[in-house]
């Protein structure tokens, strides 16, 4: 070990200090000329709002929500656009639209018939695509049109009485069973489960819907079949594999669910498939053999929408019991939420239902639960009848607008994210590249969570509001780019 005299040491050390504090002072070719200003936090920081696909369904089964009995062209039009701009106003992003109800179609179909809800007489040509005009003007307002399907119901009857409509021509009397009280499509038909996927294929081809629907109806349920036709001559020719009949009717639904799953993928991936169970899995398991978990753990579906149409507290479905079962069983599938909207201030239903707070205790619930992507609503109509005000305590949940989660798969190109964002004149200003569409974050707090100001297409926006904001851009599909750094209004 060397050994140096202290005055030495000393020298050396000041030589060293020197040249540190020269290097200070030498500017970094990297480094901008202005420091950032300390006071602006990163975009990383801050607490975003809650991605939420917000949602209604809109029923054309006998015509409830719509058209109601309208067979005018011009009073359809008016009536549904009047829901889609109420449902705009309420910041719902979403309308979930029944557009096979009964064995029929709102769209000129070579499987099934015009529907009798559209004219008044199955089969009949309103003279316009009316499904076409449904997807547009939800488009027009920035709302997701998912297209509801029921898969295997053709009709029902009061009893066996009154007889059950003329089957279309492309329908052979053998795929078909005529129940006291309900004609279904019989699952167990190789060829029914290929033309549900052919009637699938065919409505994504034809239209730019963003998603297909199913809600919970599969095998009936005996309490709406009344007397029903045995299917044990199906299980004697096509169940062999299978030791109980209950199996035998699983599997059908099953390789119904996935032939459909697997036409979307084929033929136009973007689509996002959802299926709306009843609230008891046990019901839709044994009851309507549709093993929902199955479909969600082998990824068939992208979401799980369970009708939790009882109060929290029921006795036999509880909201909140129901909500914990079915996002511990979701596997690869997204949960939504279905929503008793009908309920509140109907006097026929309990306590709960006569108040508003059940509403917002429910979305309380659901707005926690970190795997809980949305919610939908039961049914249009009773949006716009606000009975107790429901409809404005809804608003109140809804105050500011929300981002439609992704789901599904990804297709369109990657978003980037937005540059050159700045505040002049109360004009915030970005730019962006692609087919996508911009949502503005405002931050009043940079420690609370922000609020979606607005999603655009422009490249713009008035601001007037102190606080912090910044932008990303979305795609097709619903992916969102990262956040643009932060701009400041003083």
């Amino acid at each position: 070990m060397h050994r140096f005299k202290l005055p030495f040491l000393f020298g050396i050390i000041s030589i060293l200090i020197a040249v540190a504090s020269c290097e200070r002072d030498i500017p970094d070719i990297d480094t901008p000329d202005t420091d950032p200003d300390p006071d602006i936090p990163s975009e990383t920081s801050l607490i975003f709002p809650k991605k939420e696909m917000r949602s209604v369904w809109i029923t054309t089964a006998w015509g409830l929500d719509w058209p109601m009995s309208k067979y005018d062209v011009e009073s359809q039009k008016r009536h549904y656009t009047q829901y889609l701009d109420e449902f705009k106003k309420l910041n719902i992003n979403a309308v979930i639209v029944q557009i096979k109800p009964m064995g029929d179609a709102f769209y000129n179909s070579p499987y099934e018939p015009w529907s009798a809800s559209i004219t008044g007489t199955r089969g009949k040509d309103p003279g316009y695509d009316v499904l076409r005009f449904l997807i547009d003007e939800a488009h027009k307002r920035d709302m997701e049109f998912h297209a509801w399907m029921n898969p295997f119901r053709i009709a029902t009857r009061a009893n066996s009485g009154n007889p059950y409509p003329n089957l279309h021509p492309s329908v052979q009397p053998e795929w078909v069973i005529s129940h006291e009280k309900i004609q279904i499509y019989n699952p167990a038909i190789p060829e029914v489960r290929k033309r549900l996927a052919d009637i699938v294929k065919d409505v994504i081809t034809k239209y730019d819907v963003d998603g297909i629907h199913f809600d919970d109806y599969f095998y009936p349920a005996p309490s709406a079949a009344g007397t029903m036709i045995s299917d044990a001559g199906d299980f004697d020719k096509y169940g062999a594999q299978f030791s109980k009949i209950e199996d035998f009717r699983r599997n059908n639904v099953d390789l119904a669910i996935k032939a459909v799953h697997d036409v979307i993928v084929a033929t136009k991936p973007e689509v996002v498939f959802t299926v709306s169970p009843a609230a008891s899995p046990d019901y839709s398991l044994n009851t309507l053999f549709a093993d929902v978990a199955k479909w969600c753990k082998e990824g068939w579906i992208d979401v799980v929408m369970p009708q939790l149409y009882q109060e929290i507290g029921n006795q036999y479905n509880d909201f909140q019991l129901r909500l914990s079962w079915w996002t511990q069983y979701n596997y690869k599938a997204d949960v939504m939420v279905g929503h008793g909207f009908y309920k509140f201030g109907d006097s026929s239903q309990p306590a709960a239902f006569q108040l508003t707070t059940e509403l917002e205790k429910q979305f309380n619930l659901t707005g926690k639960n970190k795997k809980v992507k949305g919610n939908a609503l039961y049914s249009a109509r009773y949006l716009l009848l606000n009975k107790i005000g429901i409809t404005d305590k809804l608003a109140t949940i809804y105050k500011e607008k929300a981002v439609i989660p992704f789901l599904g798969r990804e297709v369109a190109p990657a978003p980037a994210k937005p540059q050159n964002v700045k505040i002049s004149n109360n004009q915030l200003s970005w730019s962006k590249s692609g087919d996508v569409r911009s949502v503005v974050y405002h931050f009043p707090d940079i420690k609370k969570e922000g609020v979606v100001l607005d999603i655009t297409k422009n490249s713009s926006i008035t601001v007037n509001a102190p606080g912090y904001y910044c932008v990303t851009t979305l795609n097709r599909d619903n992916k969102e780019s990262d956040p643009s750094s932060l701009v400041e209004k003083k």
